[in-house]
Protein backbone atom coordinates (compact mmCIF):
# COMPACT_ATOMS: atom_id res chain seq x y z
CA UNK A 1 0.00 0.00 0.00
CA UNK A 2 1.32 3.61 -1.24
CA UNK A 3 0.30 5.10 2.02
CA UNK A 4 1.28 2.26 4.79
CA UNK A 5 3.52 3.84 7.19
CA UNK A 6 7.53 3.02 6.86
CA UNK A 7 8.63 1.85 9.65
CA UNK A 8 11.75 1.68 8.74
CA UNK A 9 12.42 5.07 7.65
CA UNK A 10 13.35 7.62 10.51
CA UNK A 11 10.34 9.66 12.09
CA UNK A 12 10.15 13.04 10.52
CA UNK A 13 9.26 14.13 14.42
CA UNK A 14 11.11 12.82 17.28
CA UNK A 15 8.79 10.74 20.15
CA UNK A 16 7.39 12.81 23.24
CA UNK A 17 5.95 11.83 26.03
CA UNK A 18 2.10 13.26 26.44
CA UNK A 19 1.46 11.89 30.06
CA UNK A 20 2.54 10.88 33.71
CA UNK A 21 2.68 6.79 33.13
CA UNK A 22 3.17 6.29 36.76
CA UNK A 23 1.64 7.27 40.09
CA UNK A 24 1.21 10.27 41.39
CA UNK A 25 3.58 8.50 44.68
CA UNK A 26 6.33 7.15 42.30
CA UNK A 27 8.30 10.13 42.06
CA UNK A 28 9.94 8.71 38.77
CA UNK A 29 9.30 5.98 35.84
CA UNK A 30 12.76 4.50 36.09
CA UNK A 31 14.42 2.07 37.96
CA UNK A 32 17.98 -0.06 38.49
CA UNK A 33 16.20 -3.59 38.76
CA UNK A 34 17.00 -6.32 36.34
CA UNK A 35 14.84 -6.41 33.02
CA UNK A 36 11.41 -8.40 33.59
CA UNK A 37 11.78 -8.26 37.44
CA UNK A 38 7.98 -8.23 38.55
CA UNK A 39 8.89 -6.14 41.65
CA UNK A 40 8.38 -2.75 40.40
CA UNK A 41 5.26 -3.84 39.00
CA UNK A 42 3.99 -4.75 42.54
CA UNK A 43 5.39 -1.42 43.96
CA UNK A 44 2.95 0.34 41.30
CA UNK A 45 0.09 -1.18 42.52
CA UNK A 46 0.83 -0.71 46.27
CA UNK A 47 1.45 3.14 45.91
CA UNK A 48 -2.24 3.08 43.52
CA UNK A 49 -3.64 1.70 46.15
CA UNK A 50 -2.70 4.21 49.01
CA UNK A 51 -3.31 7.16 46.81
CA UNK A 52 -6.83 5.44 45.94
CA UNK A 53 -7.46 5.33 49.42
CA UNK A 54 -5.98 8.80 49.98
CA UNK A 55 -3.67 7.31 52.54
CA UNK A 56 -0.40 9.17 50.99
CA UNK A 57 0.51 11.45 54.22
CA UNK A 58 -0.31 9.48 56.87
CA UNK A 59 1.11 6.00 55.46
CA UNK A 60 4.48 4.81 56.80
CA UNK A 61 5.99 2.20 54.86
CA UNK A 62 8.90 -0.19 57.00
CA UNK A 63 11.30 -1.45 54.40
CA UNK A 64 13.41 -4.88 53.87
CA UNK A 65 16.54 -5.98 53.22
CA UNK A 66 16.37 -7.29 49.19
CA UNK A 67 16.53 -6.27 45.45
CA UNK A 68 12.96 -3.98 46.06
CA UNK A 69 15.16 -1.85 48.62
CA UNK A 70 16.80 -0.03 45.66
CA UNK A 71 13.48 1.27 44.73
CA UNK A 72 12.65 3.20 47.84
CA UNK A 73 14.22 6.29 46.36
CA UNK A 74 11.37 6.32 44.26
CA UNK A 75 8.65 6.16 47.24
CA UNK A 76 7.03 9.41 48.61
CA UNK A 77 5.43 7.92 51.19
CA UNK A 78 7.06 8.39 54.97
CA UNK A 79 9.45 4.89 55.32
CA UNK A 80 11.71 3.52 57.47
CA UNK A 81 14.73 0.74 56.82
CA UNK A 82 14.51 -2.15 59.04
CA UNK A 83 17.52 -4.90 59.57
CA UNK A 84 17.19 -7.81 57.45
CA UNK A 85 13.98 -9.52 58.52
CA UNK A 86 12.96 -7.33 61.26
CA UNK A 87 10.32 -5.01 59.24
CA UNK A 88 7.11 -6.60 61.10
CA UNK A 89 8.15 -5.73 64.44
CA UNK A 90 9.42 -1.92 63.52
CA UNK A 91 5.45 -1.92 61.76
CA UNK A 92 4.18 -2.96 65.16
CA UNK A 93 6.08 -0.90 67.21
CA UNK A 94 5.13 2.52 64.57
CA UNK A 95 1.20 1.36 64.29
CA UNK A 96 1.26 1.23 68.15
CA UNK A 97 2.58 4.98 68.57
CA UNK A 98 0.69 6.18 65.30
CA UNK A 99 -2.48 3.77 65.22
CA UNK A 100 -4.52 6.03 62.95
CA UNK A 101 -1.44 5.73 60.28
CA UNK A 102 -1.63 2.88 57.61
CA UNK A 103 1.47 0.82 57.94
CA UNK A 104 2.93 -1.83 55.71
CA UNK A 105 5.89 -3.72 55.26
CA UNK A 106 7.70 -3.96 51.91
CA UNK A 107 9.75 -7.55 52.40
CA UNK A 108 11.10 -10.46 50.27
CA UNK A 109 11.21 -14.29 50.82
CA UNK A 110 14.88 -13.70 51.56
CA UNK A 111 14.09 -11.49 54.07
CA UNK A 112 10.67 -12.42 55.29
CA UNK A 113 10.67 -15.85 55.41
CA UNK A 114 14.35 -16.87 55.68
CA UNK A 115 16.03 -13.98 58.02
CA UNK A 116 12.81 -13.05 60.05
CA UNK A 117 10.05 -16.10 59.58
CA UNK A 118 9.32 -15.50 63.56
CA UNK A 119 8.61 -12.15 63.35
CA UNK A 120 5.69 -12.16 60.34
CA UNK A 121 3.80 -15.20 61.95
CA UNK A 122 4.47 -13.55 65.91
CA UNK A 123 2.70 -9.95 64.43
CA UNK A 124 0.45 -12.08 63.17
CA UNK A 125 -0.84 -14.23 66.04
CA UNK A 126 -0.55 -10.94 67.89
CA UNK A 127 -3.51 -9.00 65.70
CA UNK A 128 -1.45 -6.18 64.94
CA UNK A 129 -3.13 -3.86 62.62
CA UNK A 130 -0.37 -3.66 60.33
CA UNK A 131 -0.35 -5.09 56.58
CA UNK A 132 2.74 -6.97 55.61
CA UNK A 133 3.48 -7.53 51.75
CA UNK A 134 5.39 -10.36 50.61
CA UNK A 135 8.08 -9.98 47.44
CA UNK A 136 8.17 -13.68 46.63
CA UNK A 137 10.62 -14.76 43.62
CA UNK A 138 11.75 -18.32 45.17
CA UNK A 139 15.49 -16.43 45.06
CA UNK A 140 18.06 -14.39 47.22
CA UNK A 141 18.24 -12.03 44.06
CA UNK A 142 20.10 -9.32 45.73
CA UNK A 143 23.24 -11.62 46.81
CA UNK A 144 23.36 -13.50 43.61
CA UNK A 145 20.28 -15.86 43.25
CA UNK A 146 20.33 -18.33 45.74
CA UNK A 147 17.61 -20.56 47.08
CA UNK A 148 15.27 -19.17 49.79
CA UNK A 149 12.83 -21.09 51.96
CA UNK A 150 10.45 -20.17 49.28
CA UNK A 151 11.76 -22.02 46.81
CA UNK A 152 9.82 -25.15 45.07
CA UNK A 153 10.78 -28.39 44.59
CA UNK A 154 12.89 -28.40 40.60
CA UNK A 155 13.40 -25.14 40.85
CA UNK A 156 16.66 -23.96 39.41
CA UNK A 157 18.62 -21.23 41.45
CA UNK A 158 22.18 -20.76 41.69
CA UNK A 159 22.80 -23.13 44.43
CA UNK A 160 20.62 -25.56 43.32
CA UNK A 161 21.68 -26.21 39.72
CA UNK A 162 19.47 -29.53 39.42
CA UNK A 163 16.49 -28.07 41.30
CA UNK A 164 15.48 -27.73 44.43
CA UNK A 165 15.54 -31.54 46.34
CA UNK A 166 13.10 -32.28 49.06
CA UNK A 167 15.69 -35.01 50.13
CA UNK A 168 18.64 -32.77 50.74
CA UNK A 169 17.16 -29.05 50.69
CA UNK A 170 13.66 -29.70 52.42
CA UNK A 171 10.07 -28.49 51.55
CA UNK A 172 9.49 -25.05 50.52
CA UNK A 173 7.44 -22.64 53.23
CA UNK A 174 4.03 -21.81 52.06
CA UNK A 175 4.09 -18.55 54.14
CA UNK A 176 0.51 -17.50 53.21
CA UNK A 177 -0.80 -20.35 54.27
CA UNK A 178 0.90 -20.52 57.80
CA UNK A 179 -0.50 -16.61 58.10
CA UNK A 180 -4.15 -17.62 57.08
CA UNK A 181 -4.37 -20.17 60.01
CA UNK A 182 -3.43 -17.64 62.86
CA UNK A 183 -6.24 -16.61 64.41
CA UNK A 184 -4.93 -12.87 64.60
CA UNK A 185 -5.81 -12.50 60.35
CA UNK A 186 -7.80 -11.08 59.54
CA UNK A 187 -7.23 -10.83 56.14
CA UNK A 188 -4.72 -13.08 53.62
CA UNK A 189 -4.35 -12.93 50.38
CA UNK A 190 -1.17 -14.54 47.77
CA UNK A 191 -1.38 -12.64 44.16
CA UNK A 192 0.93 -12.29 40.86
CA UNK A 193 2.35 -9.96 38.67
CA UNK A 194 2.64 -12.58 35.73
CA UNK A 195 -0.07 -11.33 33.14
CA UNK A 196 -3.06 -8.35 33.12
CA UNK A 197 -5.52 -10.64 34.91
CA UNK A 198 -3.01 -11.38 37.72
CA UNK A 199 -2.18 -7.88 38.10
CA UNK A 200 -5.48 -6.46 38.55
CA UNK A 201 -6.38 -9.35 40.87
CA UNK A 202 -3.24 -8.49 42.79
CA UNK A 203 -4.16 -4.93 43.21
CA UNK A 204 -7.48 -5.49 44.75
CA UNK A 205 -5.64 -7.96 46.86
CA UNK A 206 -3.60 -4.86 48.24
CA UNK A 207 -6.03 -2.57 48.07
CA UNK A 208 -8.75 -5.02 50.40
CA UNK A 209 -5.93 -5.41 52.68
CA UNK A 210 -5.39 -1.81 53.58
CA UNK A 211 -8.89 -1.76 54.32
CA UNK A 212 -9.03 -3.94 56.72
CA UNK A 213 -6.21 -2.74 58.52
CA UNK A 214 -8.30 0.62 58.44
CA UNK A 215 -11.30 -1.08 59.91
CA UNK A 216 -8.90 -2.90 62.38
CA UNK A 217 -9.87 -6.25 61.45
CA UNK A 218 -6.76 -7.64 62.38
CA UNK A 219 -3.33 -8.36 61.22
CA UNK A 220 -3.55 -8.11 56.67
CA UNK A 221 -1.08 -9.75 54.28
CA UNK A 222 -0.64 -9.85 50.69
CA UNK A 223 2.30 -12.36 48.91
CA UNK A 224 2.68 -11.38 45.72
CA UNK A 225 4.89 -13.78 43.18
CA UNK A 226 7.38 -11.36 41.12
CA UNK A 227 9.15 -12.59 38.23
CA UNK A 228 12.95 -12.57 38.15
CA UNK A 229 14.42 -14.14 35.10
CA UNK A 230 17.82 -13.24 36.39
CA UNK A 231 17.78 -15.28 39.40
CA UNK A 232 15.75 -17.95 37.29
CA UNK A 233 18.78 -18.26 34.27
CA UNK A 234 15.78 -17.84 31.84
CA UNK A 235 15.75 -15.16 29.10
CA UNK A 236 13.61 -12.12 30.19
CA UNK A 237 10.48 -12.65 28.15
CA UNK A 238 10.17 -16.52 29.40
CA UNK A 239 9.63 -15.07 33.40
CA UNK A 240 6.07 -14.42 33.36
CA UNK A 241 5.41 -18.33 31.69
CA UNK A 242 7.45 -19.94 34.54
CA UNK A 243 6.12 -18.06 37.14
CA UNK A 244 2.63 -19.14 36.68
CA UNK A 245 4.03 -22.75 35.65
CA UNK A 246 6.62 -23.51 38.13
CA UNK A 247 5.40 -21.30 41.21
CA UNK A 248 1.85 -20.33 40.96
CA UNK A 249 0.86 -24.30 41.47
CA UNK A 250 2.94 -24.61 44.62
CA UNK A 251 1.98 -21.41 46.35
CA UNK A 252 -1.51 -21.41 44.93
CA UNK A 253 -3.07 -18.07 44.00
CA UNK A 254 -6.05 -16.57 45.84
CA UNK A 255 -7.98 -14.80 48.60
CA UNK A 256 -6.72 -17.24 51.93
CA UNK A 257 -8.45 -15.29 54.43
CA UNK A 258 -11.28 -12.61 54.60
CA UNK A 259 -12.74 -10.65 57.56
CA UNK A 260 -11.48 -13.00 60.17
CA UNK A 261 -12.59 -16.21 57.66
CA UNK A 262 -10.52 -19.25 56.48
CA UNK A 263 -11.41 -19.60 52.67
CA UNK A 264 -12.29 -23.52 51.43
CA UNK A 265 -10.12 -24.32 48.61
CA UNK A 266 -11.09 -25.26 45.28
CA UNK A 267 -9.90 -26.92 41.74
CA UNK A 268 -9.25 -24.52 38.94
CA UNK A 269 -7.33 -25.58 36.06
CA UNK A 270 -5.55 -28.50 38.11
CA UNK A 271 -4.19 -26.71 40.54
CA UNK A 272 -5.88 -26.06 44.14
CA UNK A 273 -6.96 -22.46 45.11
CA UNK A 274 -8.72 -20.50 47.37
CA UNK A 275 -12.11 -19.94 46.99
CA UNK A 276 -11.90 -15.91 47.07
CA UNK A 277 -10.42 -14.89 44.23
CA UNK A 278 -10.48 -11.12 44.20
CA UNK A 279 -12.02 -11.04 40.79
Amino acid sequence: MSDALDTDARPERPARQTGSFHPALQLRGDHDLCPGCGEPVALRLLLECIEELGAAERSIGVVGIGCYTALTPLIDVDLIQALHGRAPSVATGAKRMRPENLVFTLQGDGDMVNEGLQEVLHTAARGESVTCVLLNNGVFGETGGHMTATTVLGQRTKNTLDGRDADYHGHPILVADLIARLGGTGYAARGSVHDAKAIQRTRRMLKRAFEHQLRGDGFSFVEILTMCPTGWFLPTAKGPDYLNDVLAPVHALGELVVGGVLQEPRKEKGRATPTGNAS
